[in-house]
């Protein structure tokens, strides 16, 4: 019963899922709505043609009266290209502000977005058998059964507004030809008005339904939540342990700075020489062991290293060793039994140096799985 109840698309879709959508190309739109604005913007465009339709009326009558016979073919074709210009600017200052008005149709509705998926071929609508699929289709009836209703509608607004303009079309065989021709403008702009308010309505109940189909695709299941919120924040246990590691190491790191108080006390200071410093304490019969008193990389291992020159005590350069030590010590406890050796070798050489006998640092040899990179890795990649 739970499994069924996280599968069930209950949820509102998330920001991330609408922004997914939209990236891929799944906006919302309605091809009604398009068709409404295209038609509302052309008729409000021939309505602003009234005011300047005499005067390229004018314009246009006077490309008919033709010169004498010996300038005809030059003047024809001065004129056939004047005109072609003069309906090249009419076509553009009729189809620049539709486009411009349908631009910002879209981007009233869901924006403007140019996404690559969905310009990629897709193979599959070519498919003649799924081609036959979607023709027979619940969605394509309903297709059907849409268009069906919208050419009701609109044809019978059409014969709304004719049957009301049947009345001026009976003068029309006694009128002037300009006369007419306002008679015929009137009624084709009214037929465009009528069809305009369909339109609306239909677009507007498109809209509704886009919207509809919209928010109940981008729906997402209980679980779908989860996913996407352990994708954009990491689960829970990856953020409890990454929560304790940032404890540990703050913990590690307040310790450290504590202990630098017990520098003074150290028997010797083995280095890296500059990432790693560790200081070591051995009294016989103080400690069975030796017993590491302070350590750090980098600015506290530097700090270490004065507090040490400065009492006095001796400072050794083993890369190797320091790095072990560090990695496998704790502050106020005694070394890693495997490093005894290393270590005891070390102390020999302090103990020499300190009644003053000539001494050189031996060659330190590490017991296998000691040796660390600056990482705290072994040469087996183990931690």
């Amino acid at each position: 019963m739970a499994e069924s109840d996280s599968a069930e698309k209950t949820q509102e879709p998330t920001e991330k899922r609408k922004e997914d959508a939209r990236r891929d190309g799944q906006v919302l739109t309605s091809k009604e709505a398009f068709v409404f604005a295209a038609l509302a913007s052309g008729t409000g465009l021939l309505a602003l043609m009234s005011l300047i339709g005499p005067m390229l009326l004018g314009r246009w009558t006077g490309y008919f009266r033709l010169g004498p016979a010996a300038q005809l073919d030059d003047l024809l074709a001065a004129r056939l290209g004047q005109s072609w210009l003069e309906l090249l600017l009419i076509g553009l200052g009729f189809s620049l502000p539709i486009a411009a008005v349908l631009i910002g149709m879209q981007a009233a509705m869901g924006g403007v977005r140019f996404s690559a998926k969905a310009f990629t071929p897709d193979f599959s609508k070519i498919d003649p058998l799924r081609g036959l699929g979607r023709m027979v289709s619940a969605q394509a009836l309903v297709e059907l059964g849409k268009g069906l209703l919208k050419v009701l509608a609109l044809g019978g607004l059409a014969l709304l507004s004719l049957k009301a303009e049947l009345a001026g079309f009976g003068g029309l065989s006694a009128a002037l030809p300009g006369e007419g021709l306002a008679v015929l403008w009137s009624a084709v702009l009214s037929l465009m008005a009528w069809l305009c308010l369909g339109l609306a309505a239909i677009g507007a109940i498109d809209l509704a339904w886009q919207i509809f189909s919209m928010r109940n695709k981008l729906m997402m299941s209980v679980q779908e939540v989860r996913e996407e919120s352990k994708e954009a924040n990491g689960s829970p246990e990856v953020k409890g342990r990454l929560r304790r590691l940032q404890m540990e190491a703050s913990r590690r790191a307040s310790q450290q700075r504590a202990a630098l108080s017990d520098v003074p006390r150290a028997t010797a200071i083995v280095t890296n020489p500059t990432h790693f410093a560790v200081a070591l304490r051995y009294v016989p019969g103080e400690t069975p062991a030796p017993v590491v008193l302070a350590m750090g990389k980098g600015p506290i291992a530097q700090e270490i290293m004065a507090l040490g020159r400065g009492a006095g005590i001796p400072v050794l350069q083993s890369p190797p060793l320091a790095r072990a030590l560090y990695f496998t010590g704790q502050i106020g406890g005694e070394i890693f039994e495997g490093l005894f050796s290393p270590v005891a070798a070390v102390l020999a050489h302090v103990y020499r140096l300190d009644r003053g006998e000539p001494s050189e640092l031996p060659e330190i040899e590490l017991p296998e799985g000691l040796h660390f990179n600056e990482f705290g890795r072994t040469d087996h990649g183990k931690a």
